[in-house]
């Protein structure tokens, strides 16, 4: 598989980026549950707000800080070249030719390197792409923003807040509820059949699933 870098990345064609930063500090709220302070608002009212990213986005210059993770040689003999390059790397995979961009079956997405769960299928889109999109994370807590103003541009870098591993970015082209796109790269993630949920350890994670 052909990983390209973030300069090469640049170069295929998307949908134009333009991102509305809240001025509110409030995390957003997970897509699996209902926002309690948002029920009373008038459809007018939530497609102002649609597409703001309202989590804290971290700046460039502190993200070595924040979100580092060590490129140690236990971790490149567990991933795969391919999964390396992103997740350490921070590289990203060709379009429409990955594991999981057309990918249709209900289960989670978890942090290859530490199976954390991250995405849910409940929350994937197609938007067209040709990588994994989600309009939301499962829980908000596990991911953080980092600015990424690398080769002249300035997009929203996604990591995993435990491994630290690179995820993809985020942009403000979404669907509804959030208005907002994940674009994840198949290499950073692992699916998790919903069938196989309690045999993996992630039983808990069926309500999901559930109708409310």
């Amino acid at each position: 598989m052909v990983i390209y870098t973030d300069k090469q990345a640049s170069n295929i064609p998307r949908t134009a980026f333009k991102v509305a930063i809240a001025l509110s500090a409030a995390i957003l709220a997970s897509a699996c549950g209902s926002d309690p302070a948002r029920d009373g608002e008038s459809a007018a009212a939530q497609q102002k707000t649609r597409g703001a990213i309202t989590m804290p986005i971290v700046k460039a210059a502190d993200a070595a800080n924040v979100c580092y993770i060590e490129p140690t040689e236990e971790l490149r003999a567990k991933l795969t070249p391919e999964q390396f390059a992103v997740l350490v790397e921070s590289a990203t995979e060709p379009p429409f030719r990955n594991a999981y961009w057309d990918n249709h079956e209900q289960g989670i997405y978890v942090d290859a390197i530490d199976g954390v769960p991250l995405f849910a299928s409940a929350e994937k889109f197609d938007s067209g792409t040709g990588w994994p999109s989600f309009w939301a994370p499962i829980d908000p807590d596990k991911i953080v923003l980092v600015e990424d103003v690398a080769y002249g541009m300035r997009r929203i870098e996604v990591r995993s807040k435990a491994s630290g591993g690179h995820l993809g970015h985020l942009f403000d082209d979404g669907p509804n509820p959030t208005g907002l796109r994940y674009c994840i790269n198949s290499a950073s993630l692992r699916f998790i059949p919903r069938d196989k949920l309690a045999m993996e350890g992630y039983g808990e994670l069926e309500s999901l699933f559930l109708k409310k």
